[in-house]
């Protein structure tokens, strides 16, 4: 098509013509073209037009049509029009940006469900990313029990949790998206029938489509999402159905991972809670106390332990346990569950101790177990403020007895270590401790500590006595924090071995003899 300067139609072929009729030799080009070709052929303006020939090509919608037109100086001053359609082009880079931004979505929808593996924020980020990008609104429904379901509801820029009592059947298609079926179309919903609980009240002005999809899990489906849209905006269309499918099925692993998590975590605590070394505490007038560090800082539980079992009166033997299982990290703290476990039953027996570790050993060799274990029994009776103790060693060191006056001395009692051969020998020791005495129980994880300046040097039985030696007349939580503390100070942060220490200590029996206000009251034994 050629046009004057003055933006008249000099010359149309047929093809112009057809698709411009207004475009007759004579005729105005702003009557028979569209108002983008007209602006870009003002643009070229007589003056530039002769300086510097047209400007560069335009682009447009004509009808259903993108045309780009591309100007050409022509004799006289005229410009020709080159118009080329454009449509397939546009509409490819168009569906290009469009997949392109959804990939983005989908990276970033990835990125964060997957951030946590809290329930609750899973649900938060799935109905607020939905709401921003999918819809005006979303309303997540989470598996409940009979009729109650959590629900996540996204709308207005804030995210809100509930539990409702709902009838999934009131939304067509959502009581089969929670079964997790395929979702029905969007055309088959009528907004106006939806129960109130699944329009948000932050959702302004009356719902114009909805869309329902499941949220597929890991054999087992973790909810439904329903998308809203308000009657001022394009209802769903079937690309957008697929694509909210696609972002269902991301938001539902994350959210079925999470859960997982959630139930796994809940069961790791309560095993926790049976494996982890118990609070110790005065029993029958005799002071207990235990100290427990993993050898790992991920790690909770090891292959060392400790427990104590009341007597059932003041006159009865209380029966204390530290022990030391072949191993680390979770496996050891199984056998040691089974060993603590197996202890408890054979308390009756706990008057003969050799008796108590045949029988131990008896269980262990006929588990499937392959580990074997070290431990130490300290049968405790206080009568007339002497503490009585019976001490056995199955193959760990001997318990060390703190006096009055700072000596250390180790209780003569051996024995072969349990699990591991069918016959088990043991002596075992009678020790007592008179006020302000301690016995000291531990694992060799103490003694094999590394240190020093190169952090591979042994603390060793030297050190542990002479540190030992320095808690003398102290109660026994702080002989315990005394050793602990001496003992991390010397490994720094080279951890090696599970460590457990427990100290069972005589009490001092203090009287006040005098007190007038003034001076100062003295103590008695």
């Amino acid at each position: 098509m050629v046009v004057d300067t003055a933006g008249t139609v000099v010359e149309a072929n047929a093809r112009a013509a057809a698709l411009f009729p207004g475009a007759v030799r004579g005729a105005r080009l702003a009557d028979a073209a569209p108002d983008w070709l007209v602006r870009g052929h003002r643009s070229t303006g007589p003056g530039a037009a002769r300086r510097a020939g047209p400007a560069g090509p335009v682009r447009g919608r004509h009808g259903t049509r993108t045309l780009e037109a591309h100007p050409t100086p022509g004799e006289g001053g005229h410009t020709v029009w080159w118009l080329v359609d454009d449509t397939d082009r546009s509409q490819a880079q168009a569906a290009l940006r469009s997949e392109q931004e959804r990939t983005a979505f989908l990276a970033d929808a990835s990125s964060r469900l997957l951030a946590s593996l809290n329930t609750e924020r899973c649900m938060e980020v799935t109905v607020g990313m939905a709401a921003e990008h999918l819809a005006d609104a979303a309303v997540l429904v989470a598996p409940g029990a009979g009729r109650r379901h959590p629900l996540a509801v996204a709308a207005g820029g804030t995210v809100t949790h509930r539990t409702a009592r709902i009838d999934p059947s009131a939304v067509p298609g959502l009581a089969e998206a929670l079964q997790g079926f395929p979702p029905v179309p969007s055309r088959w919903i009528d907004p106006a029938a939806l129960p109130d609980w699944a329009v948000p009240e932050a959702l302004t002005g009356p719902v114009g489509s909805v869309a329902v999809t499941p949220l597929p899990g890991h054999g087992v489906p973790a909810g439904a999402l329903i998308l809203l849209r308000r009657g001022d905006h394009a209802a769903f269309d079937a690309s957008e159905e697929v694509f909210a499918r696609i972002f269902a099925a991301r938001a539902g692993i994350a959210l079925s991972a999470a859960r997982l998590y959630t139930e796994q975590s809940g069961i790791t605590a309560t095993l926790m809670a049976e494996l982890l070394p118990p609070a110790l505490r005065q029993v029958h007038g005799v002071e207990y106390a235990g100290g427990y560090r993993a050898s790992k800082e991920t790690e909770r539980v090891g292959g060392d332990f400790y427990d104590v079992h009341p007597g059932a009166g003041p006159d009865d033997e209380t029966l204390a346990v530290l022990g030391d299982v072949c191993g680390k990290g979770l496996q050891a703290a199984v056998l040691t569950g089974k060993i603590r476990n197996t202890l408890q039953a054979l308390l009756p027996l706990a008057d003969d101790h050799g008796r108590l570790l045949c029988l131990l050993n008896g269980a262990l060799l006929s588990s499937h177990h392959t580990r074997f274990a070290t431990l130490v029994l300290a049968s405790v009776r206080r009568s007339g403020g002497v503490t009585h103790l019976r001490l056995t060693s199955a193959g760990h060191p001997a318990p060390l007895i703190l006096r009055q006056d700072g000596t250390v001395e180790e209780a003569d009692t051996s024995g072969t270590l349990v699990g591991a051969l069918p016959d088990l020998r043991s002596t075992t020791a009678h020790v007592d401790l008179q006020p302000g005495e301690t016995c000291l129980l531990y694992t060799d994880g103490v003694t094999e500590a590394r240190g020093g300046p190169l952090g591979d040097v042994m603390w060793g039985d030297e050190r542990l006595r002479d540190t030992l030696a320095e808690c003398a007349d102290m109660p026994a939580e702080a002989v315990v924090e005394h050793i602990q503390l001496a003992a991390a100070t010397w490994t720094g942060d080279h951890r090696q071995d599970d460590v457990a220490v427990m100290a069972i200590t005589a009490p001092r029996t203090t009287h006040l003899t005098a007190v007038d206000g003034h001076t100062r009251g003295r103590y008695t034994a």
